[in-house]
């Protein structure tokens, strides 16, 4: 119909977030209200805390408060929710391919010497959509690539079958820990 058409054309050019918020209010001006993808399975946010036996060291704290700011940086642009991050060196930042291939980058400029992930949603995330999200599989990345901590933002990213994630990075000694911005300086 018109009002599809012309949806379509006023978004043709703008990023992934732009386009589900302007739909999200095309449907609510129709009458139609939507959720927050958390309604129905709010045990999928991530709390705040360390979850694994191992804790970030001195250095990759530091990592965890730069990348922290320069992800929210990199957001506030609407192009990624992950960094890799080593000694004060960005090593990767999320594009278009995803966040395994930004690991996986990040990991092989690492040279295998530890890295720091750190996926956030955006400033501006509608936390309705897409929100930053994390599994099993990331932990399984992030040991390929040889990146030691994963930093997520507590309370607006998803976690996915939190306790084996937890055994495996373990297992990896792998540091997972969710934060705030209250949490970093």
């Amino acid at each position: 119909d018109f009002k599809a058409l012309a949806f379509i054309a006023k978004t043709a050019r703008t990023h992934d977030d732009s386009i589900l918020t302007s739909f999200a209010n095309l449907l609510e001006e129709e009458g139609i209200q939507l959720r927050p993808s958390t309604f129905l399975l709010p045990e999928l946010i991530s709390p705040a805390g360390c979850w694994t036996r191992r804790k970030p060291d001195k250095a990759e704290t530091r990592d965890i408060r730069q990348g922290w700011h320069l992800a929210k940086a990199v957001g506030k642009l609407d192009i990624g929710q992950c960094l890799v991050i080593s000694n004060g060196t960005v090593l990767a930042v999320e594009a278009i391919d995803g966040t395994d291939a930004t690991i996986l980058r990040g990991g092989k400029l690492s040279h295998g010497n530890g890295a720091v992930v750190v996926k956030l949603s955006k400033p501006t995330q509608d936390l309705r959509f897409d929100l930053p999200s994390s599994g099993c599989e990331t932990i399984e990345t992030m040991h390929r690539s040889g990146a030691t901590v994963l930093a997520l933002e507590a309370g607006r990213s998803l976690s996915f079958d939190r306790e084996e994630m937890i055994r495996l990075a373990d297992r990896y000694k792998i540091s997972i820990i969710a934060l705030t911005d209250d949490d970093i300086p």
